[in-house]
């Protein structure tokens, strides 16, 4: 009996440009994966609307509130933040393993309205980051009569 097998074009471990020295170079385009029960850092939002404001309530912990940007462009809002892993040796000892996680995330959302930047105001306290985006005064809209 014959064994079936699934045929993947994207696969790339069915072409060996290396003919025999293949298993040499085995392993070094490999991405790094996550530790087991290890999460990865994302900003988690809350995001609330009235008739002039929005409020958007953003989970960053560990983080420096100098290492957070928020960039407002029309409707167009956008966070990001920076994790640096501090490393503190102490004479005699060394890390054996760590579980922070360093590097930087960022999350974009687009609004129903424009953003009055002017007036936009941002506040970052034990790990939440509020931000309180007014929405610009609309434009009215102007019905025309057809004569």
């Amino acid at each position: 009996m014959a064994n079936l097998t699934r045929y993947d074009p994207l696969n790339l471990a069915r072409i060996d440009p290396f003919g025999d020295f293949g298993d040499l170079f085995k392993g070094l385009l490999v991405r790094p994966t996550l530790l087991d029960n290890a999460p990865e850092m994302q900003i988690r939002l809350d995001l609330k609307e009235d008739d002039t404001t929005y409020t958007v309530h953003a989970d960053i912990p560990g983080v420096k509130k100098e290492d957070i940007q928020v960039d407002i462009d029309g409707n167009q809002v956008s966070i990001s933040a920076e994790s640096r892993m501090e490393k503190e040796e102490k004479k005699g000892e060394k890390v054996l393993h760590s579980e922070r996680y360093c590097g930087k995330i960022a999350r974009s959302f687009t609004l129903a309205h424009d953003v009055d930047d002017s007036k936009a105001e941002a506040k970052y306290s034990d790990g939440v980051l509020e931000l309180t985006l007014p929405k610009k005064a609309g434009k009215s809209s102007k019905k025309l009569a057809i004569h």
